[in-house]
């Protein structure tokens, strides 16, 4: 339970908070499963006190300083966390229900596991942040960084991406369908056997991706950048490459069923063992191409 003393000043309000604080700087606040819902404490110190468990529900916590928290399991549904600084902080199993994280610092934040269902992270940094198995279900996430972050077996589907940095980043067979995706950076990404299917990804960078076994079935993808990607064995079934970069991509053993490609440039594509069936390639560039059968296209 909560140090009584901590739960009764951090009660008094944010100013009187730090005040106490001020006299006291090696405590570590004990906050664990204190009740803290609906409070308000703009601009509050929090760094590295633990609120394990603790209820903060519709709590006010615009630019707190949370940096280092420990938040397991806590209960942060509706809060509103703008521009607070949660870097560093234990999230996992965490309750972030429609919470407000947007232009919040989670740099090397663990989310493990959190319930982030319609979460705003719009323009939140994101970078090297654990995500593996969060919930992001229809989550906003216009233009957060997401650099190098780990979203393993995670479900985004429907979230809202458009153009955030998901460079360097860890998607293996993580949820994505019908996530919109326009204009963002997924350069180098690692995204094994992720499941993109609907998505819209119009003029996203997927430079030097690693799609393997990647589900893209009926993805818009028109006039995104591919160059050099690694999409072996992905399923692009039905989907719209239409002035898509895919020079020098690697599509062997993919299916391109009815994919549409047209004045997509593929000069230099390995599309050996790929299924073409009823795909368009109307005025596609094919120069160099390694078609199905082996054959070099002039």
């Amino acid at each position: 339970m909560a140090n009584v003393e901590h739960l009764t000043k951090l009660k008094q309000g944010s100013e009187s908070w730090i005040k106490w604080l001020d006299r006291r700087l090696q405590i570590e606040p004990d906050l664990i499963n204190a009740n803290l819902s609906g409070i308000s404490l703009e601009a509050v110190y929090l760094a590295k006190a633990n609120l394990t468990g603790a209820n903060l529900g519709d709590a006010e916590l615009i630019e707190a300083n949370l940096n280092g928290a420990n938040l397991q399991a806590a209960e942060l549904i509706d809060a509103n966390l703008h521009k607070a600084n949660l870097s560093n902080s234990n999230l996992q199993s965490a309750y972030l229900i429609d919470a407000d994280l947007s232009f919040a610092n989670l740099i090397g934040a663990d989310l493990r596991a959190a319930n982030c269902h319609r979460t705003d992270f719009s323009q939140a940094n994101l970078i090297g942040t654990l995500m593996r198995e969060t919930n992001l279900r229809r989550a906003n996430l216009i233009g957060a960084q997401l650099n190098r972050t780990n979203l393993s077996e995670a479900n985004l589907t429907e979230t809202n991406l458009n153009e955030a940095d998901l460079s360097g980043a860890t998607l293996y067979k993580t949820e994505l369908q019908q996530t919109n995706f326009y204009k963002s950076n997924l350069y180098r990404v690692k995204a094994i056997a992720a499941y993109l299917s609907k998505s819209y990804l119009f003029a996203a960078n997927l430079t030097e991706a690693i799609a393997i076994q990647c589900d893209f079935r009926w993805a818009n993808l028109s006039y995104a950048n591919l160059r050099s990607a690694n999409l072996q064995q992905a399923n692009l079934r039905g989907t719209n490459l239409t002035k898509a970069d895919l020079k020098g991509t690697n599509l062997a053993g993919a299916n391109l069923r009815g994919a549409n490609l047209t004045k997509a440039d593929l000069r230099g594509a390995n599309l050996t063992s790929a299924n073409i069936q009823e795909a368009i390639f109307n005025r596609a560039m094919l120069q160099g191409t390694i078609m199905p059968d082996g054959t070099k296209h002039n």
